[in-house]
């Protein structure tokens, strides 16, 4: 993996990756002013905040089969561009989590019920 050609004071090597078509990264980029790099630094990222212009559809998520459903229309709307690959993201994590908790929401009922089994036949 090519990383940033700039070597700093201490003798290390930049390690962030350069940009396209470069040998060196955003901040170190000889080609690039340093007022603009002053400028981007005070902005701090703001420029990549995401912003939803138009809601989605609330979607009723009970039980795993809906997360399912949740899943194939994220992917599709991926797909087609009518939602950010990061919201995307976001909701799969999200999704992995909700999945999880059912699963152990269900381990609860399977215990409480072999306890209850047990304790009926002791």
């Amino acid at each position: 993996m090519m990383t940033c050609n700039y070597i700093k004071a201490d003798g290390a090597k930049c390690g962030a990756m350069p940009m396209r078509g470069a040998e060196y990264c955003y901040y170190h980029n000889p080609a690039i002013p340093e007022q603009e790099k002053q400028r981007v630094r005070r902005q701090g990222g703001r420029n990549n905040a995401l912003a939803v212009e138009n809601a989605l559809p609330a979607i009723e998520v009970n039980q795993p089969a809906d997360v399912a459903t949740l899943l194939v229309d994220t992917i599709n709307r991926v797909r087609d561009g009518s939602l950010d690959a990061r919201i995307g993201n976001s909701l799969g994590v999200l999704c992995g989590h909700l999945l999880k908790a059912y699963e152990l929401a269900n381990l609860d009922d399977r215990v409480a019920l072999f306890e209850r089994v047990v304790l009926k036949k002791g």
